[in-house]
């Protein structure tokens, strides 16, 4: 008999710049040393089309339904054609961003009715919910300071702070909705602080994964 780690779905989330993409290489070289086989994707993005997705939704104005549906489109493709391939293979999956995203920043942040998010999630993936989802939460001038400022800022990065606190709020909301799978993380700690906390917690997930075969 051996022991194996079942197929999981783990997601990033946080309001831009709060510091989550700075941990997705720890996170993905850590289970790697641990024998997972992975993939690492983003969303928007993630396929040939959501990248070409990706450019026009961080970029181009339009209207917030076309935005939500975008996203949403870029979301099934991504599914389709890696997130849903890799979980039957039994490998994990990690992706900067899922749903959870849509509804903090086009429902909170954008001001979408929230029943249209569900509908939305509903229709694209019924089936299929991360199993962890770390939030990445740090004050709104924490997050600002953050940002890049020696690069161009895409269309979200460059709203204002209300919109940011609307985005924050959602995504609090929604982690107290599905407290199972989201663990917030105080993202004003120092790295080797967080990634202290982010290893205990995929030690739990990967303990909890073990199958004998």
């Amino acid at each position: 008999m051996t022991q194996q780690h079942q197929a999981r779905f783990i997601t990033f989330e946080g309001i831009d710049g709060a510091g989550k993409s700075t941990h997705i290489g720890f996170v993905s070289d850590y289970l790697r040393q641990r024998g997972v086989n992975l993939v690492s994707s983003r969303e928007p993005g993630g396929t040939q089309l959501g990248e070409k997705l990706r450019e026009l939704l961080l970029h181009e104005k339009m209207h917030l339904e076309t935005e939500a549906l975008l996203m949403f489109a870029s979301r099934r493709e991504h599914i389709a054609q890696v997130i849903a391939p890799a979980l039957e293979l039994g490998e994990w999956v990690i992706s900067d961003r899922f749903s959870d995203a849509s509804f903090a920043y086009q429902g909170g942040g954008r001001g979408l009715d929230i029943s249209k998010m569900e509908a939305l999630e509903a229709w694209v993936h019924p089936h299929l919910q991360p199993d962890l989802t770390f939030l990445f939460d740090v004050p709104l001038a924490v997050a600002r300071a953050r940002l890049d400022a020696t690069r161009a800022l895409d269309k979200f990065e460059q709203e204002q702070a209300d919109f940011f606190a609307a985005t924050r709020n959602e995504y609090l909301r929604r982690a107290a909705q599905f407290p199972a799978r989201f663990r917030i993380i105080d993202s004003t700690q120092s790295i080797a602080d967080i990634q202290v906390q982010l290893a205990q917690l995929l030690d739990d997930l990967l303990e909890k994964s073990l199958v004998t075969r």
